[in-house]
């Protein structure tokens, strides 16, 4: 694509955040009451819908809009979740301050990564390997380190009453669910904000034709930086917001390859690229663990030797990406959005 092309496409996505703006609010109004007209069931479905989306808008962020493939997010996701947890166990730091200082410490081990692999022209595949190594090598020191409590994780203490400034409440309580609709819109109004500002700009005109980019002036590893920073920032709320909900986390849960997974899976089935792709991907693939689970305790009496058998969801998702990739290789909302502008 010739640069001045990419810099028009960059030009003509400024529409988009309005309209996104738009359907956020519009989305949070409509989400608000749901919790009370749901189960406890329903609602753990919910929350970790919310948790995949958040995580999927950060891998977004990095990889949809920046063109930069990693397969190591798990390394955001448990910075964040292990901040918190040593901060409110080992020195009675509310998870606020934790998320703060998780979002931090996640932006910044992001640039060095970045720094490092840029600084030694690794792209597409040997990429996307540094991020799986460095995310690995994250959780093998977590797990062999004393004083991170190492394979034994941390269990958050528990309280008696509810409160926000500890994002602790009973169980089947709806304010989890609003705690998680606050932070998925911020995520994804910040994700909105980025994309609309001067860097998100450049950053998918960098991704369209890098070398079109560098030549025009635009100082290519800067705006690289700041997207990995950004993405890894938020990364670390759905880390916190995980260890938060379920008051565990270990090195295998924090840092294990499945949370990276989790957040390349999300945009992949909701579309890439775009704002909305997570969060519609996270809908899809968050509840089928609960869905495939429902279904082996009481197959159908054809299928009968499938029950007891674990796995089933694994498999689910292995044809959900397939089909994605024969029939829509765009993502549910990239596909829908592709023939709308058409119109």
């Amino acid at each position: 694509m010739s640069s001045s092309t990419a810099l028009v496409d960059v030009a003509r996505r400024r529409t988009w955040p309005d309209r996104n703006l738009i359907a956020l609010v519009i989305g949070i109004l409509i989400l608000i009451p749901f919790p009370l007209f749901t189960g406890a069931s329903q609602d753990a479905i919910a929350i970790r819908v919310i948790i995949v989306a958040i995580l999927g808008i950060s891998w977004n962020i990095m990889s949809g809009y920046g063109g930069m493939f990693s397969f190591g997010h798990a390394a955001y996701f448990g910075i964040g979740a292990y901040s918190c947890a040593v901060m409110l166990v080992n020195f009675d730091i509310a998870p606020w301050l934790g998320m703060i200082v998780g979002m931090g410490l996640a932006a910044l081990f992001g640039v060095f990564i970045g720094y490092l692999s840029f600084r030694y022209k690794l792209k597409g595949t040997y990429f996307a390997l540094a991020t799986f190594a460095f995310a690995e090598m994250l959780r093998i020191i977590v797990m062999s380190a004393p004083a991170l409590n190492a394979g034994i994780g941390y269990h958050i203490p528990l309280i008696t009453d509810s409160s926000w400034w500890l994002m602790q409440f009973p169980p089947g309580s709806p304010n989890y669910f609003w705690l998680g609709l606050i932070l998925l819109s911020a995520c994804v109004l910040i994700s909105i904000l980025f994309i609309r500002s001067r860097a998100g700009q450049f950053l998918i005109a960098i991704r369209e034709d890098e070398t079109a980019a560098s030549s025009l002036g635009v100082p290519v590893l800067r705006f690289k930086l700041i997207a990995i920073a950004v993405s890894g920032a938020i990364g670390a709320v759905a880390g916190v917001f995980y260890t938060q909900y379920y008051l565990f986390i270990d090195p295998d849960l924090a840092f294990g390859a499945s949370r990276s997974i989790e957040a390349i899976l999300a945009p992949v089935v909701g579309g890439v690229g775009t704002i909305w792709g997570p969060i519609v991907g996270s809908t899809v693939l968050a509840p089928l663990t609960d869905i495939t689970a429902a279904f082996l305790r009481n197959p159908p009496v054809l299928l009968a030797f499938l029950e007891g058998r674990s796995g089933l969801d694994v498999m689910l998702y292995a044809i959900l990406i397939i089909v994605m990739i024969l029939f829509l290789p765009r993502g549910i909302f990239g596909t829908i959005k592709e023939k709308v502008s058409r119109k």
